[in-house]
Formats: structure tokens, C-alpha cells, sequence
């Protein structure tokens, strides 16, 4: 089934070298992503009450964003995305979040990410 693309912005209160480090790191992921993170190489393995999952760095630009694809959509255009963003006039930080997901899986899959950046939000302070 073909899945569609959404995206959503989400304000932090953070410094962007911290919110990187929870976006790119295994201690950092663990704190607000999964149970547990491990990496080898450009292999993230992410681990969920007993369930893991593998996702392949694709980019990562230092400070700034990191995407990774899914073992599962290995072949396909289907990525999730994190990046920060820092409006230039006010200086507020947000995390812009890319992801796919089935028509029908969307609102399910956008509540996830909020529960998530709300783990986030709480592990560093922001």
C-alpha cells in the first residue's frame, strides 16, 4: 500500500547542540525514541518492548537534521526526517518531523511523533 507523506513542526525549548544529540545519538534516541538504541555504522537498531527495529542513516547534517530509512522501506523514497529549526527573528527552536505513513495510519502515526517529542521535551528540559 502506498504511503503518503506529513510533516509536522513542533516548538522545543532547547539549545539546538542538545536537541541534535537526542536526535542523532543512541543515549539521546534512548531517552525519548525507543527502549534502547544501538548503532554499527550507518545501522541504527532500535528497540521496543522486545520488538527491534533496523533504519539506515540516509543524511546528517551536524546541528541541523537527521534522516534514516527503515529496513522495511529499504528500495522505496519512504524516509522519516528530524531537523531543527530556528525561526531567524525570534530565535525559537522547533523540530520539523517528516514521515510516511498509510492515508489511514496517518493521524495514529502524527499522534505518535507528538507523544514522542512530548518524551523529548520532558528528558531535556524543554
Amino acid at each position: 500500500m502506498e504511503k503518503i507523506k506529513f510533516e509536522l513542526e513542533i516548538p522545543v525549548s532547547s539549545s539546538p547542540k542538545v536537541l541534535f544529540d537526542c536526535l542523532i545519538s543512541p543515549s539521546g534516541l534512548s531517552k525519548w525514541f525507543a527502549d534502547d538504541v544501538n548503532i554499527k555504522g550507518d545501522t541504527y537498531t532500535f528497540f521496543w518492548d522486545g520488538d527491534e527495529d533496523e533504519a539506515r542513516l540516509l543524511k546528517s547534517k551536524v546541528g541541523n537534521e537527521v534522516r534514516f530509512q527503515w529496513e522495511e522501506d529499504e528500495g522505496t523514497s519512504y524516509f522519516f526526517e528530524m531537523a531543527i529549526q530556528i525561526d531567524d527573528l525570534t530565535k525559537d527552536i522547533a523540530i520539523m518531523i517528516t514521515d510516511f505513513a498509510e492515508e489511514d495510519e496517518i493521524d495514529e502515526a502524527k499522534l505518535l511523533w507528538e507523544n514522542n517529542v512530548t518524551k523529548l521535551k520532558r528528558a531535556i528540559g524543554g
